[in-house]
């Protein structure tokens, strides 16, 4: 079990955000169903990452790994080596692959680590059911068996659980032989997550027709076509060190494209809504420190950003609300419940609701012993909110950051951030 205690830091210098997790498992979900070979540069192995590579090589992909891209050849035939797929803790994973998979026909196995194994797969549920798939889980957790063939058809998905489940099937219907259509039942949360879905299609040579967000066309005998792709870096990441600069850091976020159709670049305009000002050049972007104040935050779109908006409402004059956050108790962990716990142990002002979070802004924090609940947001958004503790911030759990970003506590150290770290026990 590893700690890190933070001492209040003035953070200086440059960074090299890592790259878009979510374009990324997008990029080799879409190489790995190509015909032919593609290389994916500019890749941080992330845990979400990695089980995503397996997963696709236990499907039939040939991968292989070097310092910073990957080499792709794909299959023209899912056809998995064995039927156990380890999604570690990857909802991406699971949620992206289980309509890849059913595209053998086999009988194949969906294992997850922690909170994977709780998170809803309902709407899958509901498809095997209506589309005669056979399906078997243990109390509606993992592990998940099906056995079955995907068909061409209308597929009716909820919208308000996870973009995921779309964006799954939309990276299996273009391979069957026939036209398919996914009509969205309730209001569809998450846009950008699909939107970038789409547009990784696209970059492979796969085309969706966009109905408004009510519905999708996807034409079916569509061939993915090989290519070299860079992904892009992570607003999901650089969102830490944006903060950490309107919160008095100076540091430079590199590697971003500011014509990203990723969700969670609206930080650059929650921040500046807040009072912020961002600072853009053809090296990167930074925030300036500036005095904030609360606003009230729609999660509904870029739920990520939950536990390091909190963290700025915080630290920022009056009341900030987030609202239509729901979703985030269904995440590695209660998010929710997480972050306004955490931060009300060293002095925020902070209230939870069933559905977002209500934030009374102070100038400073207190510090103190703090838990990661295992979760990578949760622990970063707590380093960041060290900056302005007045003691050091304890942080249990801390590697958990490997699961997204495992460079962090490196990059922070490398910043200027004061921290020491110890083990207890086995870690994780």
């Amino acid at each position: 079990m590893k700690y890190v205690m933070l001492m209040q830091s003035k953070l200086k210098g440059a960074v090299t955000v890592p790259s878009s997790k979510s374009i990324c498992h997008r990029a080799v979900i879409c190489a790995g169903l190509s015909e032919g070979s593609s290389k994916i540069s500019n890749v941080n192995y992330s845990q979400d990452i990695d089980a995503t590579c397996s997963a696709m090589e236990n499907l039939g992909v040939n991968i292989v790994k070097s310092n910073k891209s990957l080499k792709i050849r794909g299959t023209k035939k899912i056809n998995p080596a064995h039927n156990h797929i380890e999604c570690r803790e990857s909802g991406s994973t699971l949620r992206f692959l289980i309509p890849i998979a059913s595209l053998s026909g086999k009988e194949v196995v969906f294992k997850g680590e922690g909170q994977l194994a709780e998170r809803p797969l309902g709407p899958y549920y509901n498809i095997f059911e209506d589309k005669k798939i056979k399906y078997k889980n243990s109390d509606g957790n993992l592990p998940l068996t099906i056995q079955g063939r995907l068909e061409p058809g209308e597929y009716r998905v909820k919208g308000d659980v996870s973009s995921q489940f779309i964006s799954g099937l939309l990276f299996a219907l273009p391979l069957l032989e026939g036209d398919s259509k996914i009509t969205i039942t309730t209001r569809l949360e998450s846009k950008p997550y699909v939107d970038l879905t789409i547009d990784t299609l696209k970059d492979f040579s796969v085309t969706v027709e966009n109905n408004n967000y009510k519905e999708f066309i996807i034409k079916g005998n569509q061939k993915f076509k090989a290519k070299d792709y860079c992904v892009e870096g992570d607003f999901s990441q650089a969102a830490f060190w944006l903060t950490a600069g309107t919160l008095g850091a100076d540091v430079e976020c590199l590697g971003l494209k500011m014509k990203s159709l990723q969700g969670d670049k609206v930080i650059v305009s929650v921040i500046e809504k807040m009072g912020g000002r961002i600072a853009a050049s053809e090296e990167g972007i930074k925030a300036i420190p500036a005095k904030t104040k609360g606003i009230v935050f729609d999660a509904s779109e870029s739920p990520d950003l939950v536990p390091i908006i909190a963290v700025l409402g915080a630290l920022s004059e009056g009341k900030t609300e987030i609202i239509n956050a729901e979703r985030l108790r269904l995440k590695e962990c209660d998010r929710l419940k997480a972050i306004s716990t955490e931060l009300r142990k060293i002095g925020a002002d902070i209230q939870e609701k069933a559905d977002g979070l209500i934030i009374n802004g102070k100038k400073s924090l207190t510090g103190g012993r703090v838990n990661s609940w295992n979760d990578h947001r949760i622990a970063t958004a707590l380093a960041v909110a060290s900056l302005k503790c007045e003691n050091p911030v304890i942080i249990k759990d801390a590697l958990c950051v490997r699961k997204s970003y495992p460079d962090f506590w490196k990059h922070f150290k490398m910043l200027g951030g004061v921290m020491d770290e110890w083990s207890l026990g086995e870690e994780n």
